[in-house]
């Protein structure tokens, strides 16, 4: 896991930010670092993160309003939040904010790798809304709209697009959209394929830039289309 990770620290303390990044590559984990708050929103928006720790305090946006931010904007990366205060309410607030754990300062170097790596190997199930280009998915409400326009969704092709936009634009395959919609109590193969024509018609079927993609031996994936 560590050899592949990658990982931003938002951390105004450079001489912190600077032993917690030395200490990451010697176990092989790749570390963006921002010094301010801002900063780091901005490349939170425009990067992959597997895990983002993000300090508290932090000059010009403090930690609570970058995690609210990005939430509302549906990125979902988990938050490994870092703060001096060990109070149950700051705890409350920041995960009511769109945190997912919490590491107390001083930290010992190996508990942050080892929250990291527990975060990393899920997506955060704290934000209330998915987008990918002009699509979006209310998971709050249950609504799924394409360029501001409602689409219809049954109740297992909204299960399927959620699973398709939550490791976008990473390919998902068959088998773990089947698992992550039906579980153990799995139909025949050609239920998947029913529901997923549906579901390309409801998001696809009129856009000159089609959204839902099949990776031949990998599954499906959810992205903008490249240029082939």
């Amino acid at each position: 896991m560590a050899d592949n990770l990658q990982l931003l620290l938002v951390e105004d303390d450079i001489d912190l930010a600077k032993a917690v990044i030395d200490y990451l590559e010697l176990e092989g984990i790749q570390c963006d670092h921002a010094a301010n708050g801002l900063s780091g929103h901005q490349l939170i928006t425009s990067n992959h993160y597997d895990v983002v720790v993000l300090d508290l305090n932090l000059p010009k946006m403090n930690g609570l309003e970058v995690c609210e931010r990005i939430r509302a904007q549906g990125i979902d990366v988990p938050i490994l939040m870092l703060t001096a205060r060990d109070t149950l309410d700051d705890k409350l607030t920041g995960f009511s904010k769109g945190a997912d754990d919490y590491l107390v300062k001083p930290f010992a170097m190996e508990e942050l790798i080892v929250r990291s790596q527990v975060l990393a190997r899920r997506r955060s199930g704290q934000i209330s809304k998915l987008v990918v280009e002009d699509l979006e998915l209310d998971l709050q409400k249950k609504r799924a709209t394409k360029a501001g326009e409602p689409i219809k969704l049954s109740p297992i092709g909204f299960k399927l697009l959620e699973c398709l936009m939550r490791d976008s634009p990473n390919p998902v395959s068959r088998g773990t959209l089947m698992q992550a919609v039906w579980g153990d109590e799995q139909p025949d193969s050609n239920s998947l394929k029913v529901h997923m024509f549906n579901v390309r018609k409801a998001v696809d079927a009129n856009a000159e830039n089609k959204l839902i993609h099949t990776i031949t031996g990998h599954g499906f994936a959810l992205k903008k289309s490249e240029i082939e």
